[in-house]
C-alpha cells in the first residue's frame, strides 16, 4: 500500500479532496472545479476505485455518492503530511538562509536594507531582519536583498558591486 501512496497522480489526489469535502458532488461539478473533461473524471474515478480509495454508492437512477474509504483518507492524509512536511522543508531552509545572510549584513554594522520583491521567501527575510534589527526601507538605498533561484542574494547599489552570499 505504501508505493501505491506515492503513487497517486496530482488530479487523483484533488478528486480525493473534493470528494472528502462534498461526498453528493456530481462529475460536472467535478469537471469544471479541476478544470479537467467530465470523461476524465469518470476515468479518474474509476481509477479511484480500482484501486480501493472511493466507494461509490446509487443515491437513485441517475445520483451517485461517493465516498472515500479508510485506504483512501490514508492515501489523502499521507499525501497532506507530505506536502506539510516539504513545505515546512522549504520554509527551514530559505529562514536557515536568511538569518545566515542578516548575520553576515549585521556583522558588517549594515543597519537598513531594501527588499526587492513580494513573495514568501521576501516574507521570511523580512522577518529575520526585523528580528535582528534590521530596518526595512521601502526605497533602496545602498543594499537590496532579492531571491536568486533557492537563496537570497544581496546587490550593494551604492558601489554597483553584486555579491552572493
Amino acid at each position: 500500500m505504501l508505493k501505491s501512496m506515492t503513487d497517486i497522480k496530482q488530479h487523483e489526489y484533488s478528486l480525493l479532496n473534493e470528494i472528502a469535502q462534498d461526498s453528493m458532488v456530481t462529475q460536472a461539478n467535478l469537471s469544471d472545479r479541476l478544470g479537467i473533461a467530465v470523461g476524465s473524471v469518470n476515468w479518474y474515478i474509476k481509477r479511484l476505485v480500482g484501486r480501493g480509495w472511493v466507494k461509490v454508492s446509487h443515491l437513485n437512477r441517475t445520483r451517485l455518492k461517493y465516498d472515500l474509504t479508510p485506504e483512501g483518507m490514508a492515501v489523502f492524509t499521507q499525501r497532506a503530511l507530505s506536502y506539510a512536511r516539504d513545505s515546512l522543508k522549504v520554509y527551514s531552509d530559505f529562514r536557515n538562509k536568511a538569518k545566515t545572510l542578516v548575520g553576515e549584513l549585521k556583522q558588517k554594522g549594515i543597519q537598513e536594507v531594501h527588499l526587492e520583491g513580494n513573495d514568501e521567501a521576501i516574507d521570511i527575510l523580512r522577518l529575520t531582519c526585523i528580528e535582528a534589527g534590521i530596518r526595512v526601507s521601502e526605497t533602496p538605498n545602498g543594499i537590496s536583498l532579492k531571491v536568486d533561484g533557492q537563496g537570497y542574494q544581496s546587490n550593494f547599489t551604492a558601489t554597483g558591486a553584486a555579491r552572493q552570499p
